[in-house]
């Protein structure tokens, strides 16, 4: 048998990333990124943030050029795209599918009181029980604030569509969408199964600006011959899956499943987990998106909360130091004893926590005893800081109707710190499993998923990826002490 292979392609707002992987075992064969230095951020008002997606599909054709040399495969032994991409920006296009302005991206503020006024308006509880979520600052707010300060502009619209979706119009010339990218733009009712066209009638938008639904995991398009002069993309190959990069991160973690929860320790920390349960009292404090694998039969949805101040509390303390790496950090860490003699960092310096109920309580350092604590002292209350606050998170989404079965986790960031996993681990008590894997491989993996055999998939994850498993620690009562002082420490600024 011929070997064939896939493609997959994860478009950050930092860089696109692209791998190819085997079609028949999903082994990585090569994985890299372009541009070589970040994506700019255009920010011409505070609190703004905009890309042009014509830049994002310059990167992917770079890349998948290079990915080809580099790799020495041929371009005939592709056979499948997935596509992962930054949740919840907004690209409006015209009839040609030009874009009309920049895309307005994920981080990108100016709607949030467009999203509020509208969940007091169309009534919590309404929102709650069909849309799942607070409209806040998601798609559908942020075409909303075109329509009001841009009318000349939203006349010209042809369709919107979320970032995969552009890349996806580029790479096949269909206008298209899925229920998952709806329903991270708050625009999918859970209640009926389709588009929430209440919700379209109060923000005065016309049907007509919808793409066309797709179903995932099927061929989607095509790349036409003009994408493949562009990309080095055979002509007529099938797009067959896109997804947000964090429904795609559980995916490429091969959490599916009622229970299964996928954990990220980056800049900031997010816990996606599954649920087939959609009561929830939380459509502000936790998100909620139709999973990959949602369907009318199997009603799958991810629980997403977010965790502003994480690894960037790391990485600050780096900086601030001067440590050689968070290697050498990690082992001086390792050198100070559970609850890091009594110092407590909370780690929330990265804006409003939503989670806090969009509160900013900032970075605390508490109870430092300068005859005592020195740079260890530091490392270590950061790392517990952290896991700490994943913990809290977890307290909330248990509370919010999310079981917990098993959490798996990247082998990157702070899940190489053995005092955050272990940490973590034993006070959540459950095994977390981590996994050598990444969003562009996840997609890449997912674009051969059309015969929808998550088992046979879940199968080449473990076989591929399992690095190793942190359980939780026998003795958990210094953990527990030290996660009871943070959290009073937290309480503290919280009624502030």
């Amino acid at each position: 048998m011929a070997q064939k292979y896939h493609i997959g392609f994860d478009l950050g707002s930092s860089s696109v990333k692209v791998a190819l992987v085997d079609a028949t075992t999903g082994e990585s064969i090569l994985t890299l990124h372009e541009p070589k230095h970040e994506m700019s951020i255009l920010s011409v008002q505070s609190d703004w943030a905009e890309q042009n997606p014509n830049d994002w599909w310059t990167y992917v054709c770079e890349a998948t050029k290079r990915i080809l040399n580099e790799s020495k495969i041929e371009a005939s032994k592709i056979t499948a795209v997935g596509i992962s991409y930054q949740m919840h920006g907004l690209v409006v296009v015209d009839s040609d599918g030009e874009p009309l302005k920049n895309a307005i991206i994920w981080c990108d503020s100016r709607a949030v009181e467009i999203g509020n006024k509208a969940f007091q308006d169309l009534s919590p509880e309404r929102c709650t029980k069909t849309l799942l979520n607070s409209p806040a600052n998601f798609t559908a707010s942020k075409l909303k604030w075109v329509k009001d300060n841009e009318p000349e502009l939203f006349a010209k619209i042809h369709k919107f569509m979320l970032p995969g979706d552009f890349i996806a119009f580029k790479l096949t010339d269909e206008i298209s969408t899925t229920k998952n990218g709806l329903s991270e733009g708050i625009f999918w009712d859970y209640e009926s199964d389709t588009i929430a066209d209440w919700l379209l009638d109060y923000f005065g938008f016309d049907s007509e600006l919808v793409p066309k639904l797709v179903e995932n995991f099927s061929p989607q398009g095509y790349i036409t011959n003009k994408a493949s002069l562009e990309t080095g993309l055979p002509e007529g190959i099938p797009v067959t899956y896109r997804a947000g990069d964090q429904p795609n991160n559980a995916l490429s973690l091969n959490v599916f499943n009622d229970g299964e929860v996928a954990a990220t320790g980056g800049t900031s920390g997010v816990i996606y987990a599954v649920t087939n349960n959609k009561n929830s009292k939380e459509p502000s404090r936790i998100n909620h998106f139709a999973h990959v694998n949602y369907s009318t039969d199997n009603q799958s949805i991810g629980k997403l909360l977010c965790i502003n101040g994480a690894g960037i509390m790391y990485r600050w303390l780096r900086n601030q130091s001067s440590a050689e790496s968070y290697e050498t950090m990690n082992r001086k860490a390792s050198k100070v004893p559970i609850g890091s003699d009594g110092l407590v960092i909370l780690p929330f310096g990265n804006g409003a926590e939503r989670m806090l109920n969009n509160l900013n309580v900032g970075t605390q350092f508490c109870n430092i005893n300068l005859n005592q604590h020195d740079k260890a002292h530091l490392f270590r209350a950061a790392l517990e800081g952290i896991a700490f606050s994943f913990v809290y998170g977890m307290e909330i989404l248990k509370n919010d109707n999310a079981k917990v079965k098993v959490i798996r986790a990247g082998n990157d960031n702070l899940f190489r710190s053995e005092i955050f996993a272990k940490t973590l681990a034993t006070l959540i008590g459950y095994e977390i499993e981590i996994y050598n894997t990444t969003g562009a491989v996840g997609a890449a993996r997912a674009a051969g998923l059309t015969d929808k055999n998550f088992d046979r998939f879940g199968d080449n994850i473990t076989n591929n990826d399992h690095v190793m498993t942190y359980k939780p620690i026998e003795n958990n009562t210094p953990y527990l002490e030290a996660y009871n002082k943070w959290k009073k420490e937290l309480e503290k600024q919280i009624k502030n």
